[in-house]
């Protein structure tokens, strides 16, 4: 899977991001909800939580 970094400012990849990837689909990186009451993550899947800002950024760089 080739990938975009479309934002996120950590110099090391190792914080919150937002990538698109060569499949059509977004990927993202950001911390574990720990508490899912309320969510129905199904198996395989993950809640992670992004700065608003961050989401912002991704799709300014997708209207390009």
């Amino acid at each position: 899977m080739k990938l975009k970094k479309l934002a996120g400012d950590c110099e090391y990849d190792n914080c919150p991001a937002v990538y698109l990837t060569d499949r059509g689909s977004v990927l993202v990186i950001g911390a574990t909800v720990a508490d899912q009451a309320g969510l129905a993550v199904g198996p395989g899947e993950q809640a992670v939580e992004l700065p608003l800002r961050l989401l912002e950024e991704a799709a300014g760089e997708l209207e390009r």
